[in-house]
């Protein structure tokens, strides 16, 4: 018994492992969750019956008999391909095991069949409640029980039959059950793994049609817009993930106002981008509402404060540029400073305000610079500054400082190029941590 029993497991390892090899491919829809459909009845069939012929050929001959494994095919193509599967399966091995002749040759041909008839019946009434390891099992160890039942009374004289099953009756009951319990197993870690696999493709796909939504809504320099020879702007922005809550705006109030924003809004990901949606709109509204920055920002403020349940905050530098007299009046709100980049080199612009949503009723003060003839402001998210190589080293402000200088000759878009490429040397292989978006205004004339 000790040698059938290693015989027996021996191959089911073997059956279980091409099993596992064939489910994990795309091959097969054998492993999907039970559907009735035709090719999943042929197919299902055809491989059960394929599994069922290599446990004849793997089996011991005990006094006339073949013990085997062959059953598990039958049983995995009824759970899975229904009655016809089953059916299939079974008139495959059991054809098989008849070719090889034998005194339970009959036996097994009726049995196997009957089997994997049963199973499919199971399967159809009872669906997935029926396709789980510990009921497989169980129904294995019975089917298994039936078809010994069947050698007895098919098989004659009884004596013989009855010698045949004493010897065999225990492994073959157990590996057998022991077998298709696993068997459906595999088939869950598998539709595990597809649906994971499918639920990541379907949300990737999702987040791919959202960024280009969110990027969509930032409004993109064309010879129409800003639409002024006196000015030249560039812009830049470049989601740590597939959407991010960083964001950029231009727009004017009247002819001779133009509002630059640039602002990053906590977290990441979606959430941070549907906060961003909010945050750009409630923005332009107040500005557009009053001719006061800083009144502009206390009303955006307290508006996105109200109902911000998930205690999301923006950091926000808003500056609106009055185009006769080249004055900007500004509020910072808690964002990284700009920096004004003139003949004599490059200053941060400072400015001090609570982030925006963190705290109802606070009242915003704006704050004024002047841009003079050639004269380039560069606004920017931490994304830039708090970019880190593999040493966890800080890009930092001062090499911005410093990229800047180096740049000044340069029109706004190369400048923009010129500080991605500083990044890029100072980052080297480090992973991307946090959304960076740049934003690049010069003076050109009067």
């Amino acid at each position: 018994m000790e040698s059938l029993f290693a015989r027996m497991t021996g191959t089911l390892a073997v059956l279980i492992s091409v099993a596992f090899v064939i489910g994990s491919g795309e091959f097969l829809p054998l492993f999907s969750v039970y559907k009735q459909t035709w090719k999943t009845r042929l197919i299902s069939g055809i491989t059960g019956g394929v599994f069922g012929i290599y446990g004849n050929l793997a089996g011991a001959d005990i006094n006339g008999a073949i013990v085997s494994i062959r059953d598990i095919g039958p049983m995995l193509a009824g759970f899975l391909g229904g009655p016809i599967g089953g059916l299939i399966a079974g008139l495959i091995a059991g054809a098989h095991r008849l070719l090889l002749g034998g005194i339970t040759a009959q036996a097994c041909i009726v049995a196997t069949c009957l089997i994997g008839l049963i199973c499919g019946l199971l399967a159809m009434f009872f669906g997935d409640r029926v396709v789980r390891p510990v009921r497989a099992y169980a129904i294995g160890m019975v089917l298994e029980a039936m078809h010994l039942g069947i050698v007895l009374i098919m098989v004659k004289p009884f004596s013989t039959a009855w010698g045949i099953v004493e010897q065999i009756a225990i492994p073959f009951i157990v590996i057998n059950g022991v077998g298709i319990g696993v068997m459906i197993w595999i088939i869950q870690i598998i539709n595990k793994r597809r649906n994971l696999e499918a639920e990541r493709n379907r949300m990737k796909s999702e987040l791919s049609v959202a960024s280009h939504i969110q990027l969509s809504m930032l409004p993109v320099v064309t010879e129409r817009s800003p639409g002024r020879d006196d000015i030249k702007l560039a812009t830049s922005i470049e989601p740590a993930k597939e959407v991010g809550g960083d964001f950029y705006d231009f727009f004017f109030v009247d002819k001779t106002h133009m509002v630059l924003v640039i602002a990053d809004v906590s977290g990441k990901g979606i959430p941070a981008a549907l906060f961003m949606v909010k945050a750009k709109q409630t923005i332009q509204n107040s500005i557009r509402k009053t001719h006061s920055i800083a009144e502009a920002m206390t009303d955006a403020n307290d508006e996105l404060c109200s109902n911000n349940e998930a205690e999301m905050f923006v950091t926000a530098w808003v500056g609106v540029l009055d185009l006769e007299t080249w004055t900007i009046r500004y509020v910072c709100a808690g964002h990284n400073p700009p920096m004004l980049t003139s003949a004599d080199g490059s200053t941060f612009i400072k400015g001090k305000g609570l982030v925006l949503a963190a705290m109802e009723g606070f009242v915003y003060k704006e704050n004024e610079l002047t841009l003079e003839k050639g004269d380039r402001l560069f606004l920017y998210t931490d994304g830039v500054s708090e970019a880190e190589n593999v040493d966890h080293d800080l890009y930092g402000e001062e090499r911005l400082q410093s990229c800047l200088d180096d740049s000044k000759d340069l029109n706004v878009d190369a400048t923009i190029e010129a500080v991605k490429e500083s990044m890029s040397k100072h980052v080297g292989k480090a992973d991307q941590f946090d959304d960076i978006t740049m934003m690049c205004l010069q003076r050109i004339g009067d």
